[in-house]
């Protein structure tokens, strides 16, 4: 007799993606986002760039990435740094060790989170948001 193989097939919960899911253009979001100047509360160390939802290990995450600083030059290379934006300690610390200087100073994790908290909420809208849409500013 034959034994029956059985095959376990990942368990993907609604709104998630296999693991190794690349994204068409149509999955991501992006938002440009900058700081008003008497806004006291913002945690990033530039004052642009784009608020964006992408795909990472099979689920949607909120990045926020810098623009290209005005000041260098059209032929000079530039490599954008971004950080995971969220209120998850683990994501907002470790996760974002390559360019934890993204953000601004702050004296404790809680402090982190509480400056962003809102931005990561701001990203999960811009997620929420039917591919296509064009979110106009202050509209999310």
């Amino acid at each position: 007799m034959m034994a029956e193989m059985a095959v376990a097939m990942p368990l993907v919960l609604a709104g998630e993606q296999g693991m190794f899911h690349i994204p068409s253009a149509a999955e991501v979001r992006t938002q440009p986002i900058s700081r008003t100047e008497n806004e006291t509360s913002w945690p990033f160390s530039v004052d642009n760039g784009v608020l964006a939802c992408v795909w990472s290990g099979g689920q949607k995450v909120v990045m926020f990435i810098e623009n290209r600083p005005a000041n260098l030059g059209e032929d000079e290379p530039f490599e954008p740094r971004r950080v995971i934006v969220t209120t998850d300690p683990i994501q907002l610390t470790i996760g974002n060790m390559a360019y934890r200087d993204l953000f601004r100073p702050a004296a404790s994790v809680e402090e982190r989170i509480r400056l962003v908290a809102p931005f990561a909420a701001l990203g999960q809208r811009l997620c929420d948001q039917p591919a296509g849409a064009h979110v106009g500013h202050g509209e999310l």
